[in-house]
């Protein structure tokens, strides 16, 4: 995950062994070693299982390194801070602060072009328009309109009718057999929704570790509100490179009706369809442009600069 020079290190899956120096952050995994100055970083994040004496946890404290802590799958767990340390209270009152409208746009448009993107993809690779009458018009003129949109809550609506007519649009690229019709929440009673919902919680995982590096708060979000809705904005215009493209074509190419079950709870998903899903989404996700997105959002509030989605 280290592909981007970043003021935070990821330690990432099992059995790495974490040490220091007075002077150097010392990372050892799968016969590797790797050195970083301890001057460059500002916070270690390990997620996974891994290996780090108090003695390794003391110098980063001393050298002002927070240390946070997350399951494999991305989930926080906890966080250590230095004595005095206040680097996430500054950036949430940053965030509070920073002007928010400009930001939200940019989730927005980039959310619709990515989408347009795989849309176009998707009826290249089948040989055919995959747009009804009027509906490609229809998308393009609410890019247009974004930038003469004044309230959020004309942003989000936008941003709703957009993803909407966008999943219903990619049904028609796979399978009617499948019984997926549009985006739904959970439980999901159709293979696509559920091998969506693991792409986007990879992806969510993926992203909540850099974010929490950048001592962000994840709970304050640019487009939504709540629980999490900053790394819900900013996944929100990589879900069609990075998950979407995955999951249409494994329902194309690989799903048939008997490699899932699905009831009224829940559709279960076959051992194989699961494996060449997880393998594919680890190919597809990058770990850079999610970075390089999250350094976009901490500078733009920190120094003024335009926000920018790398998608």
């Amino acid at each position: 995950m280290d592909d981007l020079d970043t003021p935070w290190k990821i330690v990432a899956g099992f059995g790495g062994h974490i040490k220091a120096t007075k002077t150097t952050l010392v990372i050892q995994k799968k016969g590797v070693t790797k050195e970083y100055p301890l001057s460059e970083i500002s916070h270690l994040l390990v997620a996974g299982g891994h290996n780090i004496h108090t003695s390794t946890i003391s110098v980063l404290l001393k050298n002002q390194i927070l240390i946070s802590f997350f399951d494999a799958d991305g989930t926080p767990l906890a966080v250590l801070r230095p004595y005095g340390c206040r680097l996430d209270e500054e950036m949430r009152a940053l965030q509070i602060k920073a002007p928010g409208y400009a930001k939200a746009s940019e989730i927005v448009r980039s959310s619709i072009k990515s989408r347009l993107l795989m849309i176009d993809k998707s009826a290249n690779e089948m040989g055919k328009s995959l747009f009804y009458e009027g509906e490609a018009e229809l998308i393009y003129n609410m890019l247009e309109d974004i930038d003469y949109l004044i309230k959020m809550d004309e942003l989000r609506r936008i941003h709703k009718m957009a993803g909407d007519m966008y999943y219903e649009i990619m049904s028609r690229s796979i399978s009617p057999v499948h019984k997926y019709r549009c985006r739904t929440e959970r439980p999901h009673n159709d293979p696509v929704n559920a091998m969506l919902s693991l792409g986007y919680s990879m992806l969510f995982g993926n992203c909540c570790v850099p974010a929490i590096g950048a001592n962000l708060d994840i709970d304050i979000g640019i487009l939504r509100e709540g629980k999490r809705a900053l790394v819900l904005d900013l996944i929100d215009p990589l879900k069609a490179g990075m998950v979407d493209s995955v999951v249409f074509s494994i329902a194309r190419e690989y799903l048939m009706p008997e490699k899932y079950e699905c009831g009224n709870r829940r559709c279960h998903l076959e051992e194989d369809i699961l494996d060449i899903l997880t393998e594919e989404l680890h190919k597809s996700i990058s770990n850079k442009k999610i970075q390089e997105n999250v350094l976009s959002y901490r500078n733009s509030i920190k120094s003024g600069k335009a926000f920018k989605i790398n998608y």
